[in-house]
């Protein structure tokens, strides 16, 4: 029989369809036949040798001719740190000027790649440039709050075959992440315990919803996932911003992260996805309350009438069977 869940993080209340739902592997969508990506194109902007004079380059693993990672101002850019932040209200219109930080992350130097076919070392690569922008832009004057995301596929929203993530500085805490925190203080204002801990605690001890745990991380499917394969990888250690990572636990972090993905890899036939991380922001890192996460974000199903309308979600996938899904595949 179907069923409401709610969603203690979001507040959501998800419909878990099972009276429609499909087994886990219904989910695998073949992919056209095409031909497969080169390791090199000489028109790609991310591939060595084609960096120009390198001249919006802010960060690098590796030498100049022999980089790891490389980060640069996106050309494209959202935001800019070359304005000020200036704030403007003209009843009921609000404004502020486009000031921020809009960074692309190349992951590796190979255009046919992606995280759940690279190195363990490889993946360490990335999550180090990962926490070295966040330590550096978060001292910039006026930032609120760091988003670092991954887009895979076209039904995720990549511009570009090669493997990159991206990293936005906004001088607002978007609505989403401000309403995730005002909840995770008011259970901890009630409880005296951190909602994340506590989602954490039972899903260890439950393993139902589990796929993947290290030794300082934990990959499971929440209770309430929006949307099909939906994956959380949440730290065993309470620390409410990304920045806080230790070196052991980046290691791990990659041996998680990379393993998940590669199962999604493998089970759904590498289907497109989103991941980003989800940290405190930057005047908020202190809380007690909040616990910084990665969500891993399949995009599988699209939202259709009632989604839109409502702003519920239905899932027509059972997380628990998912979950047991992914913790087979062998990879």
């Amino acid at each position: 029989m179907s069923e409401l869940r709610y969603n203690i993080i979001t507040r959501d209340w998800v419909i878990i369809a099972s009276e429609r739902a499909k087994r886990p592997s219904d989910f695998r969508k073949p992919r056209l036949e095409k031909a497969p990506l080169p390791k090199y194109r000489n028109d790609c902007p991310f591939c060595p040798g084609n960096e120009g004079d390198r001249s919006d380059e802010t960060f690098r693993l590796g030498g100049a001719d022999s980089w790891r990672t490389r980060v640069m101002y996106n050309k494209f850019p959202a935001l800019v740190p070359t304005v000020k932040k200036e704030r403007q209200i003209s009843h009921p219109h609000r404004r502020i000027s486009g000031y921020g930080v809009h960074e692309v992350i190349v992951k590796h130097p190979d255009h046919n790649t992606c995280i759940a076919l690279m190195k363990y070392n490889e993946v360490e690569d990335i999550i180090r440039t990962y926490r070295s922008r966040y330590i550096d832009i978060q001292k910039m004057p006026d930032i609120e709050a760091i988003t670092i995301f991954k887009n895979h596929g076209q039904a995720a929203g990549t511009s570009q075959e090669h493997p990159h993530s991206q990293l936005i500085a906004t001088p607002i805490v978007p609505h989403h992440i401000r309403d995730i925190l005002e909840n995770a203080i008011s259970c901890h204002d009630v409880t005296g315990e951190c909602m994340f801990c506590q989602m954490l605690e039972q899903e260890l001890a439950g393993k139902k919803r589990l796929v993947f745990e290290t030794e300082y991380f934990v990959a499971f499917m929440p209770y309430a996932e929006i949307s099909p394969f939906v994956t959380l990888i949440f730290p065993r250690r309470h620390s409410a911003s990304f920045d806080e990572i230790a070196d052991v636990e980046i290691s791990d972090l990659a041996m998680n992260l990379k393993i998940v993905l590669n199962k999604l890899y493998v089970g759904l036939d590498n289907p497109d996805f989103n991941y980003t991380i989800r940290s405190a922001p930057v005047n908020e890192k202190w809380r007690e309350s909040f616990h910084w996460y990665v969500s891993v974000i399949p995009r599988i199903t699209s939202p259709a009438g009632f989604e839109l309308g409502s702003g519920m979600s239905i899932n027509a996938s059972i997380p628990e069977e998912s979950a047991e899904f992914l913790r087979r595949i062998k990879v």
